[in-house]
């Protein structure tokens, strides 16, 4: 089992925080070319024991894959994921393992609170500083607009489920909050571009 650091913006952290988040998209970084007809997992599981888990893609007939088998960078099922968000230490950090999180900070504005902070990005926290940790439960490869609209609800939607088609003027649905999300965090027409990502699924471990 191995233990990796993953990045997530405040608004991600919090639905974590409120449990509507157990699944997150990350793009595969190398995609197939427009000739590849699949992706498919534990290709050579039986033939090789160390590709178990791996990915790859196939092109023409026989079918043949076409690249090197790919793993998620993230790990496998059974392996944890320690979150990194934007934070900054407080005094005798160092000793004490006390961190000060930009999510808490916001919300304690909101409610008229006022603290002056030096914020450290969230590249930037280290192992002893993060508060939450996942514990892998699932991985696959997908398309991106492959998304149902019951994981779209587990990538966090903050949409009531009733909203779905009920309203004329107010048409969100768990998947058109992903597409816009995904835009906002990779840019415009990266929804339409429709990579092929990593589906993560995860539960959190309880302190």
């Amino acid at each position: 089992m191995t233990d990796r650091p993953i990045l997530f913006s405040a608004e991600m952290v919090r639905a974590i925080l409120e449990g509507r988040k157990t699944q997150t998209r990350r793009k595969v970084k190398l995609q197939p070319p427009a000739e590849a007809e699949s992706v498919c997992r534990q290709l050579y599981s039986q033939e090789a024991p160390e590709f178990d888990g791996a990915w790859t893609w196939w092109a023409g007939k026989p079918q043949k894959p076409i690249t090197k088998p790919l793993f998620c960078p993230y790990g496998k099922p059974g392996d944890l994921l320690w979150v990194r968000e934007t934070w900054a230490p407080l005094a005798d950090c160092v000793v004490l393992n006390c961190a000060y999180y930009r999510l808490d900070h916001e919300e304690a504005r909101s409610s008229g609170s006022r603290v002056d902070v030096k914020w450290r990005p969230s590249i930037h926290m280290p192992r002893w500083a993060s508060r939450i940790t996942l514990r892998i439960t699932d991985i696959r490869v997908e398309r991106l607009q492959e998304i149902t609209e019951a994981d779209a609800r587990a990538e966090g939607c903050p949409y009531p489920a009733e909203w779905a088609g009920r309203f004329v003027d107010r048409d969100e649905t768990a998947k058109t909050w992903v597409k816009s999300f995904w835009n906002k965090i990779n840019g415009p027409g990266a929804w339409d571009a429709n990579p092929w990502v990593w589906v993560i699924s995860f539960e959190r471990v309880k302190p």
